[in-house]
C-alpha cells in the first residue's frame, strides 16, 4: 500500500546515496570493460525469450537506456498525477529495437562517455529531488505501479548492473 506521507528528508537522503553508490560503481565497471576492440561472441540467452547480443548491440542499448528512463521519470513527476501515470516501453518496442541497431557498430570507447554523461545527468537529476517527487508513481505495462525510487532502481542502475555484467562476461573478465 502506498504510504500518503512523504518520505522524510533522511529517507531522500538515503535513497540518493544508495543509487549514487551503485552507479559509481557500475559506471567503473563498464568503464573497465570498454576498448577499442569488441570482445567477440554473444552474450548468454536472456532468460525471458533467449535473445543474445553482440557487445556492440551492449553497448548501443546501455547508451540509449539512460536517457529513455530518465526522460520517462521526468514525465512521471512533471504529471503531478495522485494517480499513477502511464510510463515506459516493453523489450518489443520499434523505437528501442531501431536504437539499438542504429548504435551497434560504434566503438565502445565512444560509447562510454556518452553512458558517463548519461549517469552524471541521473546523479544530478536525482540529487535535486525532493520526498514527493520521489514518490511519483508511474505504471508501466509489464513492471506495474512503481515510485521514482523503484524506475530508478529497476530501470537504471539495475538494469546498467545487467548489462556489465554480460560485458564482463564477454570480455573474460
Amino acid at each position: 500500500m502506498h504510504n500518503a506521507d512523504p518520505p522524510t528528508h533522511d529517507a531522500t537522503r538515503t535513497t540518493v546515496h544508495d543509487l549514487r553508490a551503485r552507479l559509481d560503481a557500475v559506471e567503473a565497471r563498464l568503464g573497465s570493460v570498454a576498448s577499442a576492440d569488441p570482445p567477440p561472441g554473444l552474450t548468454d540467452p536472456d532468460p525471458s525469450d533467449g535473445e543474445r547480443w553482440q557487445a556492440g548491440q551492449v553497448w548501443s542499448h546501455v547508451a540509449e537506456f539512460v536517457p529513455y528512463w530518465m526522460g520517462e521519470a521526468e514525465k512521471v513527476i512533471g504529471a503531478a498525477s495522485p494517480e499513477p501515470v502511464p510510463f515506459g516501453r516493453i523489450k518489443t518496442d520499434t523505437a528501442r529495437i531501431e536504437a539499438i541497431e542504429r548504435g551497434r557498430h560504434g566503438s565502445a570507447v565512444d560509447v562510454i562517455s556518452r553512458v558517463s554523461a548519461s549517469i552524471e545527468a541521473v546523479r544530478i537529476f536525482t540529487a535535486e529531488l525532493d520526498g514527493r517527487e520521489w514518490e511519483a508513481r508511474g505504471a508501466h505495462q509489464t513492471g506495474g505501479v512503481m515510485n521514482i525510487r523503484d524506475i530508478f532502481e529497476r530501470f537504471v542502475a539495475g538494469h546498467l548492473e545487467e548489462h556489465a555484467e554480460q560485458l564482463e562476461k564477454l570480455a573474460g573478465v
